[in-house]
């Protein structure tokens, strides 16, 4: 029996989750839901139902199973505690919420015993690309041996068009603009993906480079990073500098952002036996050398990529969503995992104003506990 999934928010990620719905076999678009005149007509694009808000579509003939829920951040948390309330699994697109306590009002929300049973994930989609499955992969095979560090970069440059209205919230700390919480939020969370809770930061500004005004939104921070299993990391982040070192353009994911033909990469991951880099997936170790030796030759590989490498992680993503609801797998990005790249970013942002290391509690839920 297929599952019906209504998608929420006819913006651009919408619909290419809707399409992602459509060609899965176990999944049927129930209904699209949007308040805005557009919402309609892109419904009857994709030949399915079209309300304009929750109440409406709960109280339809078309009930869903599940949403996905792509409205405007501040909109994220009261939709999923409505489709939660209604009894709907959800798969919430990052970020969780707009500021951590609104996350954690969610999450304790759907905790609570009448909603328990129900799935609540986040879309930080990126976990399903097939070369940070590989990496992952690499990792929990022991390949590196025990890891020690990671060095990794996000720097591109955007264009001033970027930030021109109606998306000028783009350009304003404020307004949830700058690189940390549009970009840096990615990185954050495969971070943990790949190396656990990040437990302390540290952040240097980078030097502005657009006026202000109208710009005053941060543009980038070289950050120190402390996991509780105790790897160290250093980060870069820049969106005003020319530059392929990035996940876009180094693993060509985002049509919009020209691949690097150069194998340009992003994270360089240090190991007791061997490191690694990432997306070419380059190995470095001693193996086949008579001694483990600055003064022996390295020998390098080329590890494998996945056999469904093919598939697009918004595709990998929703078959995951799937099974999670079935009880065949457990949840890759759970609320408590959108929740915490929430809180370190927010944990970047106070350590670029005060200058100061910021500790981060690992219990998720503190801070409403006290």
């Amino acid at each position: 029996m297929s599952i019906k999934i209504a998608i929420f928010g006819a913006g651009l990620i919408g619909p290419r989750h809707a399409q992602s719905v459509i060609s899965n076999p176990s999944t049927e678009l129930i209904a699209l839901v949007d308040p805005m005149p557009t919402g309609e007509a892109i419904a009857t694009s994709l030949k399915t139902n079209y309300y304009p808000s929750v109440a409406s579509l709960l109280a339809s003939p078309h009930r869903p199973n599940a949403a996905i829920v792509c409205t405007p951040n501040h909109t994220h948390v009261k939709i999923a505690k409505e489709l939660l309330a209604g009894d709907v699994h959800v798969l919430l697109e990052k970020p969780v919420s707009e500021t951590p306590e609104s996350g954690r009002s969610l999450l304790e929300f759907a905790q609570d015993p009448s909603q328990a049973h129900l799935k609540l994930l986040v879309g930080h989609h990126r976990r399903f690309n097939p070369y940070v499955r590989a990496t992952k992969s690499i990792l929990e095979s022991g390949s590196l041996g025990r890891v020690i560090a990671v060095n990794g970069l996000w720097a591109l440059y955007k264009p001033d068009e970027y930030f021109a209205a109606p998306t000028d919230w783009r350009a304003s700390n404020e307004r949830g603009g700058g690189v940390i919480p549009i970009n840096l939020v990615h990185d954050i969370d495969l971070m943990h993906h790949l190396f656990g809770p990040i437990v302390r930061v540290t952040a240097e500004k980078t030097l502005p480079q657009r006026p202000s005004p109208p710009h005053s939104a941060d543009e980038g921070a070289a950050l120190t990073l402390r996991f509780g299993s105790g790897v160290v990391g250093t980060f870069l982040v820049c969106d005003a500098t020319p530059s392929p070192h990035n996940f876009e353009t180094g693993t060509g994911e985002n049509p919009l952002i020209p691949k690097s033909s150069t194998g340009a990469d992003f994270y360089r991951i240090f190991g007791s036996e061997a490191s690694l880099s990432v997306p070419d997936l380059t190995r470095w170790s001693y193996d086949g050398s008579p001694a483990k030796s600055w003064n022996a030759p390295l020998t390098v590989d080329r590890m494998p990529l996945p056999d469904d490498r093919d598939m697009a992680p918004f595709d990998l993503q929703l078959a995951h969503f799937v099974d999670v609801i079935n009880g065949d797998a457990l949840p890759s990005c759970t609320g408590e995992e959108g929740l915490r790249a929430l809180i370190v970013c927010e944990a970047v942002q106070e350590a670029m104003r005060s200058g100061q290391p910021v500790d981060i509690d690992v219990d998720l839920l503190a801070a409403s506990n006290k």
